[in-house]
């Protein structure tokens, strides 16, 4: 049983989305990855998890990965710049509601990767200021272990995040960002109204995700050629109208997805 799999087995209501969706790029993704793997990989998850109602953000960090002799390697930067069009640093994402980290990207690394555990998601600890912004101060350390690996990721500041976000490269591919993380969404979607697991995701704490279940319930979908995913639903003539996951009519109460403009 592959991971993804796995996760949809035995994860909790509470961490349906936030488990499944990391192993779900992993596995979509299937080696063709781009040379900016972890900040196409956090773009792209951000607008998956948002489409499904769950707030993530990018966080670029340092990673030192320790062997048990002591030994290791330091990946990323506090101060990651770009090369061209290529980042020279590492991120992850940050689950503000549910406090996780998620490392989806984690495998690219030749001694984590040999342990064959897939993304990296653990608990964090985070502040919350007045205006319920979550975030990890720059310095802060989050410590998870892989196998005989420690893994501690150091957080960058403010002005590590902007050279992603603001960078030409970063706002250039944003839309392309965006619709490929809808596709994961909808693929995400498919697996959670599985058989088994439909009831768990049904109870998962994000009113966005439960309407959108509702909505598609067991519609048909297909991928055309460009990957784009659509569900087969009928319109209030009964007609069939094929819609992406971002088109589906849902409730006017229901929140709207992440990021919010």
């Amino acid at each position: 049983m592959d991971h993804t799999a796995r996760m949809l087995e035995h994860a909790k209501p509470d961490q349906l989305v936030e488990l499944v969706l990391p192993y779900l790029w992993v596995a979509l993704a299937d080696g063709r990855v781009p040379a900016n793997v972890c900040v196409d990989a956090c773009m792209t998850l951000r607008n998956a998890y948002g489409q499904l109602g769950v707030r993530a953000e990018l966080l670029p960090v340092d990673l030192a990965v320790q062997h048990e002799d002591g030994g290791g390697t330091r990946y990323g930067s506090l101060t990651p710049s770009w090369t061209g069009t290529s980042w020279n640093g590492h991120c992850v994402l940050v689950l503000p509601d549910s406090e996780r980290f998620v490392d989806a990207t984690v495998e690219q690394f030749d001694e984590v990767r040999e342990i064959g555990m897939g993304p990296m998601i653990g608990k964090v600890a985070l502040t919350i200021d007045g205006t319920q912004d979550s975030t990890m101060e720059p310095g802060a350390q989050v410590v998870l272990r892989r196998g005989d690996l420690l893994l501690t990721y150091t957080v960058a500041g403010p002005q590590a995040l902007a050279s992603i976000v603001e960078h030409p490269e970063a706002v250039a591919h944003a839309d392309g960002h965006r619709r490929t993380g809808v596709n994961v969404a909808s693929f995400a979607l498919v697996a959670l109204r599985g058989e088994g697991v439909r009831g768990r995701a049904m109870q998962a704490p994000y009113p966005r995700l439960r309407a959108l279940l509702r909505a598609v319930g067991d519609a048909p979908y297909e991928a055309d050629e460009a990957g784009d995913v659509r569900f087969c639903l009928p319109d209030e003539a009964g007609r069939e109208r094929w819609l992406r996951l971002d088109e589906i009519p849902l409730p006017p109460t229901t929140p709207a997805a992440w990021p919010r403009p």
